[in-house]
């Protein structure tokens, strides 16, 4: 029987936890308040000006409800608009603000800082074998 704590269940669920704590703490040390399913939504709309919120759902790897609430916050801080397409007026479209793109290459820089905080301690092939599993986990099981 497998040790709980050699689990990939367990330890990927760790390995999250430290990845959101990271990330709400250099959040935090830059007074930004924001985040990651924010940070995901966002990149996603800075890259696909126009997408509804359907397809930020899909590309961030989140259901429909929980975006929602999510573009509903980054447009009360003014980092998004949200618009009835005008192709589909069931669809509302989205587009980052001058205010939310500063902000988003503010938060992009830490990201990447990030990256490295996570992957401490691994050498660069470490983090190249650790990247490629985890997107094949993610590939094995879509949402």
């Amino acid at each position: 029987m497998a040790k709980f704590h050699d689990m990939p269940g367990h330890l990927v669920r760790r390995a999250h936890q430290v990845s959101t704590a990271l990330f709400h703490n250099h959040m935090t040390a830059e007074g930004i308040d924001l985040t990651p399913f924010q940070f995901a939504a966002m990149s996603a709309i800075n890259m696909n000006p126009g997408l509804d919120q359907a397809s930020v759902a899909a590309w961030a790897a989140c259901d429909r409800a929980t975006i929602g609430g999510v573009v509903d916050r980054l447009v009360e801080k003014g980092y998004v608009t949200r618009a009835v397409s005008p192709r589909d007026r069931r669809a509302r479209v989205l587009e980052i603000t001058d205010s939310g793109r500063e902000i988003l290459n503010q938060v992009q820089q830490i990201a990447l800082e990030i990256q490295d905080e996570i992957t401490m301690g691994l050498t660069p092939d470490e983090k190249d074998t650790l990247v490629r599993l985890l997107k094949r986990v993610s590939e094995n099981h879509p949402k």
